[in-house]
């Protein structure tokens, strides 16, 4: 990966109902443009995504997507009200820093969250993509959601009946990331707490699945639990107010935009079909299916071809 490097421009863009949205911009002022679509929901866009790119000849914009990172208000802060944080939202968001910043087109890359939030602003706006990079690919579909919460319990059962247990006996036969919603939005900062330290728990779990994996130390941070629970409970509780299928459905509407999808082939939270049904659809995409590498961007031969594929695409006009 590159050195790092620091942010030349940077603020706090105010888009409605409360929000200011952190952003910031490194690299070449007069290179390509690209945006960072960070995962979670609620991540936050660490200053190790800037490292994917040649700060020679990439402008690149990071984003902490609302109620996140640098974002305010913040997730974390008990009175916050989600309700002006959706998918929609957020792809308005993206579109209102374009214009701002005078971009006309933007290659995308994004990472498990993310590439569910990339797809579905690459299909609304494809005027507005140049190329996509997607690693752990996802679509937050209500199976996906399912297979996470409850199907991916047959992988860890213990651990997996600990979560279970974490909500209500009346609710654990039902929705489960909005039972932990609701519980990360108790009145009493006890329960809060706890509701945190259970979903923070499963997420570091239902990751387990490849060589090499060591405790995300993120979860130590009592703010950043909360935040990060209450934001992907959102979502997930919601399937990312998308219609069941929509992302691969809507695919053709990519065709000419390039795309490199790569996925883990231990990523068994988010299995390889997710990735595989996606590259069908899209015309033009490729897929890569690495073997021995799990969610995320830890293994070598993932990080290898997210830069592989953002040389290459460096190189389009």
């Amino acid at each position: 990966m590159y050195p790092e490097i620091e942010p030349y421009d940077h603020g706090l863009l105010d888009v409605g109902d409360g929000h200011r949205v952190y952003w910031e911009v490194c690299g070449n002022p007069h290179g390509k443009p690209a945006l960072v679509v960070h995962g979670g929901p609620g991540s936050g866009a660490g200053a190790w995504w800037r490292r994917y790119f040649d700060p020679r000849t990439y402008r690149v914009v990071l984003v902490d997507q609302r109620n996140c990172g640098r974002s305010t208000p913040d997730a974390a802060e008990p009175e916050v009200d989600l309700r002006t944080n959706t998918t929609a939202y957020l792809i308005a968001d993206f579109e209102q820093l374009r214009r701002m910043l005078g971009i006309e087109r933007w290659l995308l890359l994004g990472a498990s969250w993310g590439a569910t939030l990339g797809l579905a602003y690459a299909e609304q706006h494809p005027e507005a993509i140049s190329e996509v990079v997607l690693f752990s690919v996802t679509n937050t579909t209500r199976r996906e959601v399912e297979w996470i919460t409850r199907e991916m319990g047959r992988i860890f059962p213990e651990e997996w009946a600990r979560f279970r247990d974490g909500v209500p006996e009346e609710d654990r036969d039902g929705n489960l990331a909005l039972a932990y919603s609701r519980l990360l939005h108790d009145p009493d900062p006890a329960v809060r707490e706890q509701a945190a330290k259970d979903w923070c728990a499963w997420e570091d779990t239902h990751v387990r699945t490849h060589p090499g994996w060591r405790p995300d130390p993120r979860y130590d941070d009592p703010v950043l639990r909360l935040r990060f629970a209450r934001l992907v409970t959102h979502y997930w509780g919601h399937a990312a107010w998308l219609d069941e299928g929509v992302l691969v459905r809507d695919a053709g509407k990519l065709a000419g935009i390039p795309g490199v999808l790569i996925h883990g082939r231990l990523d068994i939270s988010s299995p390889a079909d997710i990735a595989w049904r996606m590259a069908q659809a899209w015309p033009g995409a490729e897929l890569h299916l690495v073997e021995q590498e799990g969610h995320g961007a830890g293994g070598r031969s993932t990080q290898e071809l997210i830069l592989e594929a953002l040389e290459r695409f460096a190189l389009r006009s």
